[in-house]
């Protein structure tokens, strides 16, 4: 048996010859390549979330609510709290990670004989789960400065006529943001071509220097605001995602989700992280702060880097990525290698983790000068 291969299983055509998504897991002194949140839970919040698991452990016999409703009105007061947009329970709906809500919207949007798009490069797990669902994928232009070309943008939604339009803002792995203006050409575009969905990836949006497109769901319902509680909330392994949109969007990914997908322990443990949103957003303050540090002694050692609003920074340039990527490891940092030529991509860490990083990068300019 050990000799069938992938190829020889009756796998659908679409996904022979592609690869899994997932970064490099390896051992080494410094991590900085999955955009986490370096700072461990706070004691108090480690304790609330025991306090909460224990509570929902005595009900476990029983399935989780599964409409979480609790959850969705704490995400819905998150939501209003820190945009000034009000937004209640019947606007949100939550998943395991944001990567199911999206799954969630191309099942019920998507899948065979529609199409989605997403302006490349960008977070690839919107091309992945689009094929996944049977949604053919279409990869939208971006300019040479990464930013999202307008004029290419409102040609290409025109001429394709997609059923759902990514835009990730700040996008990932870039880190640089997408005006308010273009996301509403965007959505013009989309609506004037099909009418589509209009998905808004705000994954990071909690690092960035201007504000949620929250406020643009008013009188849009074919508008989709998508986030994430890994990384601000710095809790990547619970895996929550949530979306915010029009009622109707939250009843029609109701048609696809699995029964019961949120467990009690989930829920619970996302109730107790939204009881210390204080505290998790004063340490989002400490991550900015070290983010614009790097994008400031990069560029003094003569690095080119992506103006960035996210947690993470792009910098080049390389003749040889991989090879730059390899150099750096040998330091005991690992940084991302997302395939873009001449780039790669180091996720803000604490200082003392940052302070190893500009060490290594430092001692490979002065290696590349020599």
């Amino acid at each position: 048996m050990s000799d069938v291969r992938i190829d020889d299983l009756p796998v659908r055509d679409e996904l022979r010859g592609k690869s899994p998504y997932g970064a490099p897991q390896l051992d080494v002194p410094v991590r900085l390549n999955t955009n986490e949140n370096p700072y461990p839970l706070p004691e108090p919040l480690v304790e609330r979330i025991a306090e909460r698991v224990r509570e929902a452990a005595r009900d476990l016999n029983r399935y989780p609510d599964r409409d979480a409703v609790e959850l969705r009105t704490q995400l819905a007061k998150y939501l209003t709290d820190t945009s000034g947009y009000q937004v209640g329970l019947a606007n949100v709906w939550a998943a395991n990670g944001s990567n199911e809500v999206i799954q969630q919207l191309l099942q019920t949007f998507g899948g065979p004989g529609r199409t989605a798009i997403g302006f490349e490069p960008s977070y690839s797990m919107h091309g992945l789960i689009a094929r996944g669902t049977g949604t053919g994928w279409i990869s939208g232009p971006r300019g040479d400065d990464f930013s999202i070309d307008l004029a290419a943008a409102e040609k290409a939604i025109a001429e394709n006529r997609p059923d759902v339009v990514f835009v990730t803002t700040p996008n990932n792995p870039t880190g640089n943001a997408v005006p308010r203006e273009t996301v509403l050409a965007l959505y013009d575009a989309a609506q004037a071509a099909k009418p589509s969905m209009v998905v808004v990836d705000e994954a990071y949006i909690e690092f960035s220097h201007g504000d949620s497109l929250l406020p643009l769901l008013q009188g849009r319902p074919n508008l989709v605001i998508s986030r994430t509680m890994s990384k601000a909330f710095g809790a990547a392994g619970l895996r929550l995602g949530y979306l915010a949109a029009h009622p109707a969007v939250v009843d029609a990914v109701q048609l696809v989700r699995l029964p019961y997908h949120l467990s009690a322990v989930t829920q619970a443990t996302a109730l107790a992280a939204l009881e210390h949103t204080g505290t998790l957003l004063g340490y989002v303050e400490q991550l900015k702060a070290e983010r614009d540090r790097l994008v400031t002694e990069l560029r003094a050692t003569g690095y080119e880097v992506v103006e960035s609003d996210a947690n993470f920074v792009q910098f080049g340039r390389f003749e040889d990525a991989h090879t730059a990527w390899r150099k750096i490891l040998d330091h005991g940092v690992l940084v991302r290698d997302n395939g873009i030529p001449g780039w790669l991509r180091v996720s803000a860490g604490t200082p003392e983790e940052n302070d190893a990083f500009l060490d290594a990068v430092r001692a490979l300019k002065k290696e590349q000068s020599s």
